[in-house]
């Protein structure tokens, strides 16, 4: 019930923000260029399959750019690809998408998320800043992505 309420959340802030915010808001306010995140969990809204969570996070590491480029860390392998994210209101939340991601293809030893997280990225569609985390929502209600802020 609980992650239904946070995909709603996002869902709903993007759709209002996304109603308020005029273009000069959306360019002063973007949020995400510049910041590293770590993946903590993955929630599947798919009850059966529940939280995936991440035995080590600094091993899944995602970077936004300044210059509209994303730089991961999965693993074992690294990877790369554009993304273009335009913030609603306040820029705590908004679209999200991403380019394709080219990795190299190094075996990394079970379990094999960083194949997963690789092909995730595609389908992401909206995030949402809320508590010093980063929420990446899947499309179709796929499932949520969670992040907190890598450490210096």
């Amino acid at each position: 019930m609980q992650r239904l309420r946070l995909a709603c959340s996002v869902i709903l802030s993007v759709a209002i923000g996304s109603a308020c915010a005029t273009p000069a808001d959306r360019s002063a306010s973007l949020k995400l260029a510049g910041t590293s995140w770590q993946l903590v969990a993955i929630q599947s809204m798919d009850d059966a399959q529940g939280t995936t969570r991440v035995a080590d996070p600094a091993r899944f590491t995602l970077r936004f750019g300044v210059d509209g480029r994303a730089g991961l860390r999965l693993d074992c392998n690294r990877g790369s690809g554009s993304y273009e994210a335009r913030p609603a209101g306040d820029g705590s939340s908004g679209s999200l998408t991403f380019g394709a991601i080219a990795t190299t293809r190094a075996l990394c030893p079970p379990p094999h998320l960083d194949e997963r997280v690789a092909r995730d990225l595609g389908y992401v569609r909206s995030y949402l800043l809320k508590d010093g985390r980063l929420f990446l929502s899947l499309m179709a209600d796929g499932g949520i992505y969670e992040w907190h802020r890598q450490p210096d």
